[in-house]
């Protein structure tokens, strides 16, 4: 894929510079896309390649001696228009240029119409998977072998580097110094893509700029705030050494702020950074200070030593003075003791016991004196420990100035070595200049060949990519001039048939207004019949140069594999074949804004490195529809999504395993699953035999999917489910979308042999029309239309069969994405994009006749997209569930009283002789 980062040149007067932006090429219209970045959903704006040139300039010797070779290109359009774009290397010029080059090359000489229109586009093998991957396998072109030759010989072969291809999306934007990388031609195209990734925020992490609701800004300190911020940084460190004490930390981020007001704001990360500086000043205050503020700081710092030598002293005083009181309170405790032994001896106490209280005390005031020396050695130790800590910190300053100065030193030696050296070179040339004056002219002779060598080198290259892009403009040319010769024939011979045309038309509408024979014998009949002839007959075969440039309007078989046009019924033949040329039409004029592949292709790029997630950007590009190229990746991406946890408890091997079991050991599923194998879907190329490859991948899954849910089994209608799934998935990640559907998405007894769950949607749907479209839903009851046995099957199957290929598919998009609430949304815009034809109906025969088939008139997909996710909203699921809660009780009742009713009439025909051969549909089935 060719995508990668290049400066533009864009701007003008002072703002005019390159600028990063993201590049995507589009193969499809051969378009250059350029982005602000590659996470943005709408491009700046693009380069049509296909009508493109491209040339660039060889750098002049001074730039090319120098190392500076400029790596710009010019990409030169139609009306003189010229882009000038700078990749980051010469190496890189070089691979744009040539797969750009390419890319044109490959466009130019592929356009058939049938091949360019997405619709049938082959689909690239390393993206698509399932059925629809096999079809398409290329397309070979017919190309001048001679020039293709020339093309190989002239070929100037270079790899990419990081900056090139879809690696380079996780890669820095390349930042050219003196660009400004703002532009106000596109400012409405950024603001989109701010407001678009303000709104992915939501569901990322990302860094944010946060404003302060004060206005704050970093002053020129006074000699006040200086003294006070001083002593506050030193209160400061000793909190912070105590809390280091405690096994406490202090705040990372001790900043000071001088607040007061200012009429701009700042953001907050400018003021940590303001900050930063100014903490950063407390260690080195002459970075920030000048002229009297240096004087200023100088002396505070002289002050602040002589108060710290101050406050030494004073801790000194403090401790003799303490050691002081502290014999005292010994010497009054003793005279205490002896005053008290005195009294208790005139009292008339035992000599022993007096001796022996005596020895107690000695022993204890021993102890308490040693306790006391030992607290003073802890003192002095932890002292004299952080007295070490100290000198180390100093010694690791010493160390850090002594290896810088080291450094310092190398650094001069080797300067002063190079300069010897130098000298020595100078002093030999001179020598050698005088012993032989030729030498001197042969060394400046070989500089010289070896810089033209270069510059030679350099222009061949050149001149080689200017002969080859002069060679392909001409082919172009050429090719350019047989495809409008070719057209013009084409025109000539189309403009000769609706000539012929519209003479039978006028000859048919002149004699329906005012007819001139009877009926029999009326020209009507006659041009009616061969209008039709004319329109169900094949195309004449064409010989293959004209048959490249035939426009294919119907083909076959879709993209999807669908039968466009009918083999049997001629009536259904004609209807079915309109049909597919209103969608050709409607393909061919629909809206070209901006590829929606390319947003595709930009959004997949910008998750390469990171997982993908739900996010409201990647909901609204599913709702637009999934290109056709990737809509397998999505879809298995969706089903894995709803089935991680049930995948995450399987043991591996599940889907083998169950298949295994079943194929070894039939279910009572196993004979109805092969009855319906083939009625699948008839009308798709890939299931419309017993031999295609599709019809085995369905057998396996509806198989395995019987083993794991026996409680189902198998349902009518799930093989349509696996059906349209095999188009896109493999078998193994089918399974698990039918797991995701009927398991997940679907309510209980759903697809059971009640179809319980299915009748309950059927009564939600009809309260939601009534609410959504009461108009509509009164005329449904004024003529008693039972319009849910039309949509019972598109619940049932989610419309399979019931609308077009292309609008199924996009139905199916947002449905494996957002769950079955889409059913819904679809439901209720069909018959709203079809509303005021069916109100015109004023009886219920036609009307019931309109319904069944109504759904495959609709063929503006963007149309009915944009009525299902925008006109019927608000549409919130929590309304679906609480009357599903509701209609679930009352189908429920209602079963029950049913079944009762059966028991009463078996009872009866029991014992009734007249009834006993009577008997019900379920006996009668089996």
């Amino acid at each position: 894929k060719l995508c990668g980062y290049l400066q533009k040149l864009s701007g003008k007067g002072p703002l005019r510079g390159f600028r990063s932006r993201w590049f995507v090429f589009d193969p499809r219209r051969c378009y250059l896309y350029y982005f602000k970045g590659p996470q943005e959903p709408l491009p700046l704006g693009h380069l049509d390649i296909a009508s493109a040139c491209f040339s660039y300039h060889q750098p002049e010797a001074g730039a090319a001696a120098a190392g500076d070779e400029p790596a710009a290109f010019e990409v030169h359009s139609p009306g003189g228009a010229v882009t000038v774009l700078k990749a980051a290397t010469r190496q890189d010029m070089t691979y744009w240029l040539q797969e750009l080059q390419q890319k044109r090359w490959e466009y130019c000489n592929n356009l058939d119409a049938a091949k360019r229109d997405s619709r049938t586009s082959p689909t690239p093998s390393d993206f698509a998977k399932g059925l629809v991957a096999k079809d398409n396998p290329g397309t070979i072109l017919s190309q001048n072998a001679s020039a293709e030759r020339a093309r190989n010989i002239l070929a100037v072969e270079t790899s990419p580097t990081d900056l090139v291809g879809e690696q380079a999306a996780s890669q820095p934007a390349p930042v050219q110094g003196s660009a400004i990388n703002f532009s106000l031609k596109q400012w409405s195209t950024e603001i989109k893509n701010s407001m678009s990734s303000l709104r992915k925020g939501s569901n990322e992490n990302r860094k944010s700029v946060f404003y302060t609701t004060e206005e704050w800004e970093l002053l020129d300190p006074t000699p006040k705030d200086l003294e006070d911020s001083m002593a506050l940084e030193e209160k400061r460190k000793h909190v912070a050494e105590g809390n280091k004490g405690r096994g406490l930390t202090s705040s990372a981020f001790p900043f000071d702020f001088g607040r007061i007001p200012h009429k701009a704001r700042r953001p907050l990360k400018d003021m940590i950074a303001s900050s930063k500086n100014r903490n950063s000043s407390d260690s080195s205050p002459t970075e920030w200070c000048s002229g009297s503020g240096n004087r200023l700081v100088s002396e505070l710092q002289l002050k602040y030593q002589t108060q710290q030598e101050e406050l030494e002293k004073l801790k000194k005083d403090l401790l003799s003075q303490k050691e002081l009181v502290r014999l005292l309170q010994q010497t009054v405790r003793s005279s205490q003791y002896d005053k008290y032994f005195a009294s208790r001896l005139c009292e008339g106490v035992p000599k022993d016991t007096l001796e022996l209280l005596h020895q107690k005390d000695d022993q204890i005031l021993g102890l308490n004196n040693q306790l006391e020396k030992l607290n003073l050695e802890k003192d002095s130790l932890q002292q004299e420990v952080k007295n070490l800590k100290c000198k180390v910190g100093e010694l690791n300053e010493r160390l850090g100035m002594l290896m810088e100065t080291i450094q310092a030193k190398d650094e001069v030696i080797m300067k002063l070595s190079h300069q010897l050296s130098e000298c020595e070179d100078n002093i030999s040339f001179q020598c050698g200049a005088i012993s032989s004056p030729t030498a001197t002219c042969t060394n400046k002779e070989l500089q010289e060949l070896d810089r033209l060598k270069d510059n030679l080198q350099g222009y061949k290259t050149q001149n080689k990519f200017l002969n080859k892009e002069i060679l392909e403009l001409s082919a172009l040319r050429r090719n350019a001039e047989t495809r409008e010769r070719e057209w013009q024939a084409k025109y000539t011979s189309l403009e000769a048939k609706l000539c012929q045309i519209e003479s039978k038309y006028l000859i048919l509408l002149q004699e329906m207004k005012t007819p001139v024979c009877s009926e029999d014998q009326s020209p009507a009949r006659e041009v009616i019949t061969q209008l039709l002839e004319d329109a169900l007959k094949a195309e004449p075969s064409e010989q293959p140069e004209q048959a490249f440039f035939k426009p294919h309007l119907v083909s076959e078989y879709d993209i999807y594999g669908f039968q466009t046009v009918p083999e049997d019924d001629d009536e259904e033949k004609l209807v079915a074949k309109s049909r597919a040329l209103d969608l050709r039409s409607l393909s061919l004029s629909e809206n070209r804004e901006i590829s929606t592949g390319v947003k595709w292709e930009n959004y997949l790029a910008s998750t390469m490195n990171r997982e993908m997630m739900r996010c409201v950007e990647l909901k609204n590009l599913i709702r637009s529809g999934i290109p056709h190229e990737h809509r397998s990746k999505m879809w298995k991406w969706c089903v894995n999504l709803h089935v991680k946890k049930f995948k995450d408890s399987a043991v591996p091997g599940y889907f083998q395993t169950l298949l295994q079991k079943a194929l070894e050991k039939p279910n009572p599923a196993s004979k109805q699953i092969e009855l319906d194998l083939l009625r699948t879907l008839p009308n798709n190329k890939h299931y419309s035999s017993p031999t295609s490859e599709g019809i085995q991948k369905l057998r396996n899954v509806l198989l395995a999917f019987s083993w794991r849910n026996p409680d189902i089994g198998y349902c009518q209608g799930l093989n349509r489910l696996v059906a349209i799934a095999l188009l896109y998935l493999e078998q193994e990640d089918a399974f698990w979308c039918l797991v995701t559907i009927v398991e997940i998405f679907m309510p209980r007894d759903y697809y059971t042999k009640t179809l319980l769950g299915s009748q309950v949607d059927q009564r939600v749907f009809k309260d939601l029309l009534s609410e959504k479209l009461p108009r509509l839903h009164a005329h449904f009851e004024q003529y008693k239309v039972d319009y849910t046995l039309i949509t019972f099957n598109w619940f049932l199957v989610v419309f399979v069969d019931s609308v077009v290929s292309d609008i199924l598919f996009k139905i199916w998009d947002s449905f494996l994405y957002e769950g079955p609430k889409v059913i819904f949304r679809f439901a209720l815009a069909l018959f709203k994009y079809k509303e005021e034809e069916i109100l015109k109906l004023q009886d219920s025969m036609s009307i019931f006749k309109y319904l069944r088939y109504f759904t495959r008139t609709i063929l503006d997909a963007r149309k009915l997209t944009a009525i299902a996710f925008g006109d019927l909203n608000p549409f919130p699921l929590r309304q679906i569930r609480n009357r599903r809660a509701y209609h679930l009780e009352k189908v429920r009742l209602e079963l029950t009283e049913l079944e009762a009713i059966r028991e009463d009439f078996l009872r009866e025909r029991e014992t009734c002789v007249e009834k006993r051969d009577l008997i019900s549909d379920d006996e009668e089935d089996s």
